[in-house]
């Protein structure tokens, strides 16, 4: 086929990502390049596809066929009504988490502090907390992550989104105790960690497991919660005691994450679901 204008290249960029993706999300995704690439929101037009747009379209192409992500290659994704840089050092955020953010800032509206102390582990793209600074400007953000290539995605995203309002992120490996004294008491900890056994890798999608960060996504089979348990240890230490605990979990073991929290003595343990209706977030307040 040759493309000669926009329209062409949007039929084009359709039918051949069609056997892969299906008619409707292919051209969900050939809405989302149009739109993020080339600033285009509408194919009404049938403008000249200039040869520089041609060899992006044709980078494109080639990298969505290979399965890749279209938010890595187009270089950002939206949440909770902010758009986010993504590249493959960070996972890309989902519709799942908007609700864990959802809920947690719920629970922000009644907590007696005035500037309560947020702290995401786990930052990644730095989604969750600048989402949660970005509606709620008086809490003052902290986020720890193990990766300084996430690091530094999160910080360009805080600098976009949140503007001259504070925020403190640092490299940290929150799974050793040592370093937790450098850490002062927090009003909450929120944390969607890596929660995938790695015995569930042949069932993950490819789009998934080929392309974002293994770090953040798998863990060993011997001890798939060792997340979980390492950070309800470290809240027992350092909320305050109004402080909660907000975990996003693995659907198939989130009842496990439940019992775990109560053994150590958390009090009003929840479990909810998401919006398809698998279990998915779980909140606990701090132990007496």
């Amino acid at each position: 086929m040759t493309i000669n204008t926009t329209r062409d290249a949007r039929r084009y960029l359709i039918e051949r990502l069609t056997p892969r993706y299906g008619a409707g999300e292919a051209a969900s995704v050939t809405r989302i390049v149009f739109e993020d690439v080339f600033g285009l929101r509408n194919d009404a037009g049938a403008n000249t596809f200039d040869p520089e747009q041609q060899v992006r379209f044709s980078n494109i192409l080639e990298r969505l066929l290979s399965g890749e992500p279209v938010q890595y290659v187009v270089g950002q994704a939206d949440f909770f009504g902010m758009t986010f840089t993504v590249t493959p050092a960070v996972l890309i955020p989902r519709q799942e988490t908007e609700e864990l953010v959802a809920w947690a800032l719920e629970f922000l509206k009644e907590y007696p502090s005035e500037n309560p102390i947020v702290l995401d582990i786990g930052l990644g793209s730095g989604c969750i907390g600048i989402a949660m600074k970005k509606k709620n400007p008086r809490l003052r953000l902290l986020g720890v992550d193990k990766s300084a290539a996430a690091l530094s995605v999160a910080r360009q995203n805080a600098e976009k989104i949140l503007g001259n309002e504070p925020f403190v992120f640092f490299e940290c490996d929150i799974l050793q105790p040592s370093n937790w004294a450098q850490f002062s008491p927090v009003d909450l900890i929120i944390s969607n960690p890596p929660y995938i056994p790695e015995s569930e890798r042949s069932i993950v999608p490819e789009h998934v497991s080929k392309f974002e960060p293994e770090l953040a996504l798998f863990v060993k089979n011997e001890d798939p919660l060792i997340f979980y348990r390492t950070i309800a240890d470290f809240g027992r230490e350092k909320l305050r005691p109004s402080g909660a605990l907000f975990f996003e979990c693995n659907e198939f073991n989130a009842r496990e994450v439940v019992e775990l929290l109560l053994e150590k003595g958390f009090r009003r343990v929840e479990l909810q679901k998401d919006l398809s209706g698998a279990d998915r977030m779980v909140r606990a307040f701090r132990p007496d």
